[in-house]
């Protein structure tokens, strides 16, 4: 079935989810209601007031995603909102807290049941919206840039996609720590990149290396590469001695056919041979969720200190929100379409009023 469900306007505390039923264009999300669950031992119940549309979502839809759940499930990789309920061993002073949250999946949904250890605290004034934008783009961005590549100061950096969710927040917090950044983006949206610093580059038209070179002869200090297939390979001579290539997706096989898995195994076997290689370069393959199956407490102790140093760059105008668009939550389909357009600049947010 491909046309969207509406129903009647929900009342206040009943549970509206979207769920993605299968690999279906967007119109082929479907709106599901129910009764609005209960908190179990350890958790809290989220009322989410934002959530938003990744590429992971994206590729969800495909059946590309590399650990998507089976079909049916509720997408939403990450999410704002207000505590409404806490379950047995939870701090009932919790109740009314603004939180963030990474879950991956569920998060396109009206109410959210999370692990309370897993509830990361919104700062006092910071807007839903503005938080959600930071959540899973600027955990990514952070991370990569400050645990990965540790660029410092001075040096030069290749953003790919610097308009996208996570290349706005990588451009911004380069630039608030003084390093010099090359982006690539099409020709959209290259006078709002110059006016944050960026030098731009249209991976349309030009030849993306070429340019490259010739803006940085030496090479960069860190490449991020979201779009992996054969031309991660051109991020990877860029480096110069000493850099560090950070691959975190592969948005060119995002409509190939096949195998979920091998686009990521292609890039994990480049990964594994050129850090075997006798070189001064080193490479990494980034995921979010790396280490949590090994080392829970450690994974959520990093990314509450991450997303605590991202919220405060964001107090501090290093960061500017990227919102795209905002669209209720039963326009997730709409939604869809514009994020997967490539006519915006960062986040499409799926707010929690339902509609």
């Amino acid at each position: 079935m491909n046309a969207e469900i509406t129903e009647p306007t929900p009342s206040a505390e009943e549970l509206t989810e979207i769920v993605l039923p299968g690999k279906v264009e967007p119109e082929g999300l479907r709106i599901r209601r129910g009764t609005v669950p209960t908190p179990g031992p350890g958790q809290v119940l989220v009322r989410m007031e934002a959530t938003g549309v990744s590429f992971a979502e994206q590729q969800m839809r495909r059946g590309k995603y590399y650990d998507q759940p089976a079909f049916p499930f509720v997408p939403g990789y990450d999410l704002v909102g207000t505590v409404r309920a806490t379950g047995a061993g939870v701090d009932p002073q919790l109740t009314g807290a603004r939180v963030a949250a990474l879950v991956k999946t569920g998060g396109w949904a009206s109410h959210v049941l999370v692990d309370a250890a897993d509830a990361v605290p919104v700062p006092a004034g910071v807007e839903a919206a503005a938080a959600e934008t930071l959540v899973l783009n600027g955990l990514t961005a952070w991370q990569m840039l400050h645990r990965k590549a540790r660029v410092r100061a001075g040096g030069t950096v290749l953003v790919h996609g610097a308009n996208g969710g996570v290349g706005t927040v990588l451009v911004q917090l380069a630039r608030a720590a003084g390093i010099r950044v090359i982006g690539t983006a099409s020709a959209r949206h290259h006078d709002a990149l110059r006016a944050q610093g960026v030098e731009p580059v249209d991976y349309r038209t030009e030849d993306v290396p070429a340019r490259v070179r010739a803006l940085a002869p030496g090479g960069v200090d860190a490449v991020f590469d979201h779009v992996g297939g054969p031309g991660v390979v051109d991020s990877w001579r860029l480096l110069a001695p000493g850099g560090t290539l950070v691959s975190y997706g592969s948005a060119s096989t995002r409509d190939d056919e096949g195998s979920k898995q091998l686009p990521v195994l292609k890039l994990l076997g480049r990964v594994w041979l050129w850090n075997a290689l006798p070189n001064r370069r080193r490479a990494y393959f980034y995921n979010v969720w790396a280490g949590r199956a090994l080392a829970k407490n450690r994974f959520r102790s990093l990314l509450r200190a991450d997303l605590a140093q991202v919220f405060d760059a964001l107090r501090r105008g290093d960061l500017t929100p990227g919102i795209a668009a905002r669209l209720p939550l039963t326009e997730a389909a709409r939604a869809m379409r514009l994020a997967e357009s490539g006519t915006v600049a960062g986040k499409v947010v799926l707010d929690g009023a339902v509609g």
